[in-house]
């Protein structure tokens, strides 16, 4: 019954669509007044109803709105009626087009302004000073290794990080049933290489690039698949050590670390060397020097011993020579290596290794 009079009387469709805008335009009557209506109006409420505002504008102006269909009636409606209803549709949209306009136009100059304030700058207010930045506590210990080891005349190394087996495994001497190779202890590729597990393989590549006699150090990331705890992590920084001449002998060896020692930790430190074996030496050697903080009396650092753990060495296997290229009968030469994290945690008395890459500003200014 309602259908047929809409058909029936088409300005009553255009009336009826001019009440329902009004009905929902109720909300942003306030836009089109002063800009005093709007004080205290949130940046981002004002936002919102914009986009309200818009929303409002599609549903009453769009293809699909009740206006829209009016004017499609226009054609239906008798000629002699045709133009006053076309002009009463028209007249229907314009104020609808008015209404919408001053409403956005009242909120768009209300945001512009409430942006600016919000980003002004009081030229009168003392100015920030920046935060001076510092080196992270790995780097500086680092940068103090390197420079030790240049004053000893050796060369800093640097290389991939991404190995084939060749240079992670083979050329280090490790044999095929080690389980170093294994999938639980080695991070590795879809497409079959490997994330370095130690430097060592730096010095393969000195070794091929330089020949012998050479002296170099290689500090760097290694990966390995450890779960983190306080004393491990699957990301640590290593430094390995090489010295391949003609006539090197494990007292070269003792000599260098306890030098390196020395200075690193004073004049007074001891070492020991303890037999171990690593596949890459032979004989291979753990060392250990005299705790720091006790001198060797017994400490909560040294665990009582007065002896603190660091790293291993040994004498160049002769089938990582021959690998590298160089002639292990005519030379000799010493390796050694030891965690850089683990020695900045006994440096600094740190109790977790974790707390060195959790990017805590609390912990880290503690180093500037």
């Amino acid at each position: 019954m309602a259908e047929s009079q809409s058909r029936e009387n088409p300005k009553a469709n255009v009336e009826a669509a001019g009440k329902a805008f009004e009905q929902e335009f109720e909300r942003f009557a306030r836009f089109t007044a002063s800009s005093a209506s709007l004080q205290g109006l949130s940046l981002d409420d004002a936002e919102r109803e914009l986009r309200a505002l818009n929303d409002l504008r599609t549903r009453q102006l769009g293809k699909k709105s009740s206006l829209a269909a009016c004017k499609k009636m226009i054609g239906r409606v008798a000629p002699e009626d045709r133009a006053a209803f076309g002009q009463f549709v028209q007249a229907t949209e314009a104020r609808i087009v008015a209404l919408l306009d001053r409403a956005e136009q009242g909120l768009k100059s209300y945001i512009e302004a409430a942006q600016t304030e919000r980003e002004s700058i009081d030229v009168t207010l003392p100015g920030r000073r920046p935060r001076r930045g510092h080196l992270h506590p790995i780097t500086l210990l680092r940068e103090r290794i390197e420079d030790t080891f240049v004053a000893l005349g050796y060369a800093i190394e640097d290389d991939r990080e991404i190995e084939t087996d060749f240079y992670n495994f083979d050329a280090l001497n490790i044999p095929e049933n080690h389980p170093a190779r294994a999938s639980q202890d080695t991070f590795y590729t879809t497409d079959g290489f490997a994330l370095r597990s130690q430097t060592s393989t730096v010095q393969i590549h000195a070794m091929q690039r330089r020949g012998a006699p050479v002296r170099m150090i290689a500090p760097g990331r290694v990966f390995r698949r450890d779960t983190p705890d306080p004393t491990h992590n699957p990301m640590f920084f290593q430094v390995e050590g090489l010295c391949v001449d003609r006539g090197i002998t494990m007292a070269h060896l003792k000599g260098t670390v306890a030098e390196f020692l020395r200075r690193m930790f004073g004049p007074k430190t001891s070492t020991r060397f303890r037999p171990s074996y690593f596949p890459v030496a032979e004989p291979s050697a753990e060392f250990d020097f005299s705790c720091f903080k006790c001198g060797g009396a017994g400490c909560r650092i040294c665990n009582g011993s007065g002896w603190i753990e660091l790293g291993g060495s040994g004498m160049v296997h002769p089938n990582v020579l021959r690998a590298a290229g160089v002639d292990a009968e005519e030379f000799s030469g010493f390796a050694f290596g030891l965690g850089i994290d683990r020695m900045c945690s006994l440096m600094y008395n740190l109790d977790d290794i974790r707390l060195l890459f959790e990017n805590d500003v609390r912990f880290l200014e503690q180093f500037d």
